[in-house]
C-alpha cells in the first residue's frame, strides 16, 4: 500500500508550494483519479510517486512517501525525448516482461489494443509513431510489466474510441490500485472511485487539496452543492451583518447625541449614559467576533478562458475548404484513398478514426493549405506543440508580433486573465505545463482574429473540469472549425459533424 503522510511540494524556481499537507494511501482497489486546473503540479506529484529523481531539476519536497517495497508502472505524460530515436522492436526489447513474454501473449494483448503482433518487432522509430500509437504500445509494456500499481499521467490522450473503451475496462477491472491524471470526463465517470483535487487559490498563492472517497460525478455534484449551499449561507449571513451594522450605527449616533446634549448639572444621567456608551461599544467588539467566525465565500479555483471577439465574421455561404486527395501517405504507405473534403460557412467539423490512419497527418496538410489562404484568417493548434511552440521563448515572446510596448501589456493582460502569474510571463515555454501551452495557442487564436479554427485534440490537456469552458468557448465560436479528436463529450457538444477517416477516405 502507498502512503503518503504530510507531503509538501515547492518549485525551486519561484518558491511556489503546489501541495501542502497531503495525506492519502492507495488501497487495493483504489481508481484514484487526480484533478486540477492546469500548471497545478499533478504530473509532478505522480513523477514523485514514481521517482524523486525526476522532480529533483525543478522542485523540492518534505513529507513521507511510504511504498513498501511496491513496484510502480509509470506512464509519462509525453514520450521520453530519449525514446524518439529508438525503434519500436529497441523500446519493447528494454522490457525483461516483454522479451520472457510468449508469441500467444503479445498476440492476445495486442488484440485487445488493436496493436498487430508483428508491430511489437517494427523497426519504426517510436517518434514516428501517432500519438495513440504511443500510448496504446506504452500501455501494453505497462501491463506486460505486471506492477504492484499504476501511475498514469494522462493515458487517454490521443487514443481511439475503441482504445479509449479498452483503457476503461482496464481500469475498472484492474486488479492492483491506480493513480491516473486524464482530462476525459467520460472516462473519469466510468472507473474513478476516489478524487484527488489538487487546487491553487488567489493567483496561485494559496495550495489547496481535497481527497473524496467517491467516484467523479458524485464529486463534481456534491461539491457544486456544497459551494452553492456556503455561498447562500454566506450571502445571508452578510445581509444580517449589514442591517446588525446599521442598528448599531442608529445606537451608537443616539448615546453619542444624548452625551453630547446633557448638561454638566446632571452628573448622574451623564455617568448612565457613560455606561450605556460603555455597552454599546462591547457589544461592537462582540459583533466583531461574530463577524470573524463567519461563513466565508466559496473560494474555487475556476477555468478562466478569454473569449474570441464579436468582430469574427464567416458567411453561411463561404467556401472554407474543397479538398481532395488522391492518397495520404506516411513514409511510402498509403493510408487511405480518395479523401474529400468540402467545408462551408461557421460549420464544426470533428474527423475521428483509428489511432494510426492518419488524422493528424490529414490535418496538418489541411492546415497548410489554409494558412495559406488570403480571404479567411486560419490558425493551427498541432498535436505536438513543438512543432509550433520554441521551447526557450517565454509566453509573452511566442504571442509578440512587433515586441512594441503596447503590445506586450496586451498579451500580458490575456495572459493574466488566463491564469498567468507574473513569474509564468517569463518562464520559458519547456516549463509550462501541457494545458499552459494549450492556453497559449487559444490565446493566439484570440489575438489574431482567426475565424477558421484547424484544431488537432484541443482539449486533451485541459482540466476536467475546465472542460465544459472549452467546450461552451468552442461551441459558440461563429467561425469554422475543422477538428482531430476523440473527446466524446467535445463531439456531441461542438461539432456540427463527425466524419471518420478510413482506408477508403473520410465517411
Amino acid at each position: 500500500m502507498l502512503q503518503v503522510r504530510n507531503l509538501q511540494i515547492t518549485m525551486k524556481k519561484d518558491l511556489r508550494t503546489l501541495v501542502e499537507g497531503l495525506t492519502f494511501a492507495l488501497n487495493p482497489g483504489d481508481k484514484m483519479a487526480v484533478i486540477g486546473e492546469e500548471g497545478n503540479g499533478k504530473s509532478t506529484l505522480l513523477k514523485l510517486l514514481y521517482d524523486e529523481s525526476l522532480t529533483e531539476p525543478y522542485a523540492q519536497w518534505d513529507g513521507q512517501i511510504q511504498k513498501d517495497g511496491m513496484v510502480f508502472g509509470y506512464l509519462s505524460q509525453e514520450l521520453p525525448a530519449e525514446d524518439k530515436g529508438k525503434t519500436v522492436y529497441e523500446k519493447c526489447a528494454e522490457s525483461d516482461a516483454f522479451l520472457q513474454s510468449s508469441p500467444k501473449e503479445l498476440a492476445a494483448l495486442g488484440a485487445q489494443l488493436g496493436i498487430p503482433p508483428e508491430a511489437f518487432y517494427s523497426d519504426q522509430l517510436m517518434g514516428k509513431l501517432s500519438g495513440g500509437e504511443k500510448v496504446k504500445l506504452r500501455m501494453a509494456l505497462l501491463a506486460l510489466e505486471r506492477p504492484d500499481a499504476y501511475l498514469l499521467d494522462e493515458p487517454s490522450n490521443d487514443l481511439d474510441i475503441a482504445t479509449l473503451r479498452w483503457l476503461e475496462d482496464f481500469i475498472q477491472q484492474c486488479r492492483e490500485p491506480v493513480l491516473y491524471i486524464s482530462h476525459d470526463e467520460a472516462l473519469l465517470e466510468a472507473t474513478a472511485n476516489a478524487v484527488l483535487h489538487m487546487e491553487q487559490l488567489r493567483r496561485k498563492t494559496l495550495p489547496r487539496h481535497t481527497v473524496a472517497r467517491m467516484g467523479y460525478a458524485q464529486y463534481v455534484s456534491e461539491r457544486l452543492h456544497n459551494f452553492q449551499k456556503q455561498e447562500q449561507i454566506a450571502k445571508k449571513e452578510r445581509q444580517e451583518e449589514r442591517k446588525q451594522q446599521e442598528r448599531f450605527r442608529q445606537l451608537y449616533q443616539k448615546v453619542e447625541h444624548q452625551q453630547n446634549a446633557i448638561s454638566r448639572q446632571d452628573p448622574h444621567g451623564g455617568r448612565l449614559l457613560k455606561k450605556k456608551m460603555k455597552a454599546v461599544k462591547s457589544l461592537e467588539h462582540r459583533y466583531e467576533r461574530e463577524h470573524e467566525a463567519r461563513t466565508e465565500l466559496p473560494d474555487t479555483e475556476e477555468a478562466i478562458l478569454a473569449g474570441f471577439g464579436d468582430n469574427i465574421e464567416l458567411p453561411w455561404g463561404k467556401t472554407v475548404l474543397d479538398f481532395s486527395l488522391p492518397e495520404l501517405t506516411v513514409d511510402g504507405r498509403v493510408l487511405a484513398r480518395d479523401i474529400k473534403l468540402n467545408v462551408r460557412g461557421p460549420e464544426h467539423i470533428c474527423i475521428i478514426g483509428r489511432n494510426g490512419a492518419g488524422k493528424t497527418t490529414l490535418l496538418r496538410k489541411i492546415a497548410e493549405e489554409l494558412l495559406a489562404r488570403k480571404d479567411i484568417k486560419a490558425a493551427y493548434m498541432p498535436q505536438d506543440y513543438e512543432e509550433l511552440l520554441d521551447a526557450g521563448k517565454t509566453p509573452v515572446e511566442f504571442l509578440a508580433k512587433t515586441g512594441q510596448k503596447d503590445e506586450w501589456t496586451k498579451i500580458k493582460t490575456y495572459l493574466g486573465s488566463m491564469k498567468y502569474t507574473p513569474e509564468e510571463f517569463e518562464h520559458p515555454v519547456s516549463e509550462l505545463s501541457g494545458g499552459q501551452r494549450a492556453k497559449l495557442f487559444f490565446a493566439k487564436m484570440i489575438l489574431d482574429g482567426a475565424n477558421v479554427l484547424v484544431l488537432d485534440e484541443p482539449t486533451r490537456n485541459f482540466s476536467p473540469l475546465s472542460g465544459p469552458v472549452i467546450r461552451g468557448l468552442l461551441k459558440d465560436f461563429p467561425g469554422a472549425i475543422l477538428s482531430v479528436s476523440h473527446d466524446r463529450k467535445y463531439m456531441d457538444e461542438v461539432c456540427t459533424k463527425v466524419l471518420e477517416l478510413t482506408e477508403d477516405g473520410l465517411v
